[in-house]
């Protein structure tokens, strides 16, 4: 096999473990004959297109792997799909630093961008093996069982519920916290774990999957605090109304990235809505909201163990499928079957992936509408881990 360069990016919202895939694609690559320069692009294919690039190479075994233990994009990233004109300028890059190794790590858009320059390589007839390395928060990929980074920001999320019920506890009144996930409620559903006893919030989940009504929602917390005295609730922040529509959307300002894709985090003006309804609707006084917005991505000291392994094993796989000599695709994750917990990762092609994400399935979302099943549970323990254990009076 002839040697050629490799290049790897980083794309899309960062989480705690993508370090993890890089560490993981770099230090396999470096075993091979067949890999000369490992090149980080900068902020994903604009770094490409930019000529800005980092040498993995370079970089010790000991700094590699405590950027691996690091959350957020070591290489910084982009939201961006490649035009026609993107494409044929990276083929002109990737021909003159000779790259034949072609390694991009995020979600469902990172999946179709590095499709598209896959294939318009293979219409150039330019001999390109591009891979997509599995990472979401959202774990909506199709094409995985989970999503490397979902169980790290599902233990933030179900800590942060653990303590803000300790919290609701001692001042009682509504609490509403606001949760990402524009389509998919597997985040928000993580708060089910922070159910510690019976009375335990979250009382109330509400996600993406089911039509969200206000009056509704007055009156599932009005009975909520009327049966525990006070009231925890996760909303994702992609609720959606009968017709489909994001309530957050109003807030939105109507701006959207490169991949179509509607802006609903960065603001606490859905939480504050949600708050005036509950106020205005049921006369409880203290109501209170807040939106973990972008904490959820990269917050230290949290990721998951199983979510760290996972990610560094499908960087690895991805460079284990190229140099096999396995066509371009993504890295599927798929659960075996059985009661212990075991994962195996295979090569799957980048439709699996890109473009269309998967909700939350219904045998997961309880009937009522506003909460999860022990299914949900049994599923996301797992991928979070052991959490802290409290003490109730």
């Amino acid at each position: 096999m002839k040697k050629r360069n490799m290049v790897i990016a980083q794309s899309g919202g960062p989480s705690m473990v993508i370090n993890q895939s890089l560490a993981g694609a770099v230090a396999e690559a470096r075993k091979s004959d067949a890999i000369g320069k490992i090149l980080g692009a900068r902020h994903g294919i604009a770094g490409i297109l930019g000529n800005d690039y980092a040498d993995m190479r370079r970089i010790s075994a000991r700094k590699l792997e405590a950027i691996a233990a690091t959350p957020s994009s070591a290489l910084g990233s982009v939201r961006r799909k490649p035009s026609a004109e993107d494409c044929k300028a990276i083929f002109e890059e990737f021909r003159r630093l000779d790259v034949g190794w072609f390694f991009y790590i995020g979600g469902n858009d990172s999946a179709d961008a590095a499709r598209i320059v896959a294939e318009a390589a293979q219409a150039e007839g330019y001999p390109l093996c591009a891979y997509h390395i599995p990472k979401t928060i959202d774990n909506d990929l199709r094409s995985c069982d989970h999503t490397p980074g979902y169980g790290s920001a599902a233990r933030f999320v179900a800590m942060a519920f653990m303590g803000d019920d300790l919290d609701n506890r001692a001042l009682g009144g509504v609490k509403i916290d606001v949760v990402m996930g524009r389509d998919a409620g597997f985040l928000t559903a993580a708060s089910a774990l922070a159910r510690t006893a019976p009375d335990s919030g979250p009382h109330l989940i509400y996600l993406p999957e089911r039509p969200f009504s206000a009056e509704r929602f007055a009156k599932d917390v009005e009975s909520a605090v009327a049966k525990h005295g006070r009231c925890v609730v996760a909303v994702s922040e992609g609720i959606r109304c009968a017709d489909g529509t994001p309530v957050a959307a109003r807030f939105a300002g109507g701006e959207k990235d490169s991949h179509g894709n509607m802006q609903l985090s960065g603001t606490g003006a859905l939480g504050d809505m949600l708050a005036k309804t509950v106020k205005e609707k049921t006369g409880i006084a203290r109501v209170r909201a807040d939106t973990f917005g972008y904490l959820q991505r990269s917050f230290p000291g949290v990721a998951s163990e199983t979510d760290s392994a996972e990610a560094r094993a499908a960087g690895e796989a991805a460079v284990r499928f190229a140099l096999a000599g396995l066509p371009g695709g993504t890295v599927g994750i798929e659960r075996a079957k059985g009661k212990k917990y075991k994962v195996e990762f295979v090569r799957k092609d980048f439709s699996a992936a890109a473009k269309t994400a998967r909700s939350m399935p219904a045998a997961f979302i309880a009937k009522n509408g506003h909460d999860v099943t022990p299914a949900f549970v049994e599923y996301a323990k797992p991928l979070v881990g052991a959490l802290p254990q409290v003490e109730l009076l």
